[in-house]
């Protein structure tokens, strides 16, 4: 699969030397997969200076803090990475649903910059992207291009956002503090549910060779990046509960399915402890759940297509969430009349006092870890993992939007305690389903027409996906790529220290 960026050797030397040249001349030294999963392999030099590095600095080394191990200034090493562990006064079931906080990333605050190095890094030790002549085109819904430019800038290159010109203010605010030139903020048609004319965008951009097209929908670097990092940041997670909770089981990962890198997380929990995969889709767009279409305000969740990178026949579960649920539960927990009812019912005020950092998909993912719970009638030891993509800083347009749309005479606490009894308490076992080898055939194929027909993937290697055996023989590139950048840093000078 050429196409997707899986390289294991050297592409194009001539490409690989000037990519040398340009990070021996910024001082760049990449960090190693094995590095952003288990960040005590980062050597003291590199932490030692980091500790004077602003986190939202355009500073390539924060390349170093592309992990899940900050702290909540995002500034220093957490021994566990930072994650909420919500409680039955929260979501009104026993089973403990733990939360990864992707808001303590670096630059963009979000977890799509491990995404986005994921996809660069293997390209550039593999002689497939010239940081100096070619443009790094991140297709997206807001936080993947984020991060894209991010590492795009720290590393060197010129990247340039595709997305939809409906998505929170806040996005393109933060976009145009990062790029290049305004003109790499590339606005498409539609939002969150218009997936495929950020694809025609980047069929037409990819008719120049100075593009570069890095679709986190293909690009495998994604799931391997997530399989990895992501996965052995919630096993710490998990690990860290032992103390307290000895017998404690990983029942289930939910992901909504986005890009379907995160979801790549769960094949390590599957592996480690047996958990269920939950794909999660917004329910007015029910692709997965019904080969349906639509339009929906999750904004992070991609729809009406099934990623080439999503790993359907390891997939268990889906469980579709209604934006109207995430849109006003972000209500709830970002307003004081929210907040003083959730303190009401007992709801711990440290838990209340991190609420900010959970935005809509991170909202869409607790819904669904709850949808779970009652249908697997989950019990105090058996938790759902999940993660929360960003925080509530990334939406407060939207939220300005929501309580003007939907609580025109304000949002009080009879809207707050009216709001979650509906999407909280009254979250039931509907639009869920509980995968058949049937079903999980039926979600495969459907993939066909957008990567075979549409996107030009040859059947053969579309269906060897289909087999759990190819996606094993996929994770042996890690290691692979670990020794290329190892090897880079060795020829452009980084690895000595400074």
């Amino acid at each position: 699969m050429g196409q997707q960026g899986l390289e294991r050797d050297l592409v194009d030397a001539a490409v690989y030397e000037r990519a040398t040249q340009r990070f021996r001349d910024a001082k760049i030294r990449m960090p190693t997969f094995a590095e952003l999963a288990e960040p005590a392999r980062i050597s003291d030099d590199i932490e030692g200076r980091l500790a004077a590095v602003d986190p939202d600095a355009p500073d390539p080394l924060n390349l170093f803090r592309v992990h899940w191990f900050n702290d909540a200034d995002r500034r220093a090493r957490a021994s566990v990475p930072q994650h909420l562990v919500l409680p039955t006064s929260l979501t009104g079931v026993e089973a403990p649903i733990i939360v990864a906080l992707g808001n303590r990333f670096p630059m963009i605050a979000a977890h799509k910059v491990l995404a986005a190095y994921s996809c660069l890094a293997p390209r550039i030790v593999t002689g497939q992207f010239d940081p100096i002549e070619q443009r790094a085109i991140w297709p997206s819904t807001g936080n993947y291009c984020r991060g894209g430019v991010a590492i795009s800038r720290i590393m060197g290159c010129r990247g340039v956002a595709v997305l939809p010109e409906g998505m929170s203010q806040e996005r393109f605010d933060w976009l145009d503090q990062w790029v290049a030139d305004p003109s790499d903020i590339i606005r498409t048609p539609g939002t969150e549910s218009n997936v495929k004319e950020i694809y025609d965008k980047c069929a037409e951009l990819a008719q120049d060779s100075a593009n570069v097209i890095l679709n986190q929908f293909a690009e495998f670097g994604n799931h391997l990046g997530h399989y990895l990092v992501t996965g052995r940041a919630l096993e710490a997670i998990v690990e860290a509960q032992r103390p307290e909770r000895p017998d404690l089981e990983v029942a289930a990962f939910v992901s909504a399915t986005g890009s379907a890198g995160t979801i790549a997380a769960g094949d390590w929990l599957k592996d480690r402890y047996g958990a269920k995969i939950v794909a999660v889709e917004a329910l007015e767009c029910p692709t997965l759940l019904e080969n349906g279409f639509g339009e929906h305000n999750i904004q992070g969740i991609g729809d009406k297509h099934v990623p080439l990178i999503h790993n359907v026949t390891n997939t268990d579960l889906v469980v579709a969430i209604s934006d109207v649920a995430t849109d006003q539960v972000l209500a709830v927990f970002n307003t004081d009349a929210g907040r003083a009812y959730l303190s009401g019912r007992g709801v711990p005020a440290a838990l209340i006092a991190e609420l900010g950092s959970l935005g809509i998909s991170s909202i869409c993912n607790i819904l669904a870890a709850i949808k779970t719970a009652k249908a697997l009638d989950l019990g105090p030891n058996q938790a759902v993992a999940t993660i929360a993509t960003d925080g509530a800083a990334m939406y407060q347009s939207e939220l300005d939007k929501i309580t003007a749309r939907d609580f025109p005479g304000g949002f009080d606490g009879v809207a707050a305690a009216e709001t979650f009894g509906r999407h909280v308490l009254g979250a039931g076992e509907d639009h869920l389903l509980e995968l058949t080898r049937t079903d999980r055939d039926r979600i495969f194929n459907l993939g066909y027409f957008t990567w075979v027909e549409q996107q030009g993937i040859p059947l053969a290697e579309f269906e060897a996906r289909r087999d759990q055996g190819w996606w094993r023989d996929l994770r042996s590139l890690l290691p692979v790529w670990d020794e290329m950048i190892d090897e880079f840093n060795d020829r452009t000078g980084a690895n000595a220290p400074s």
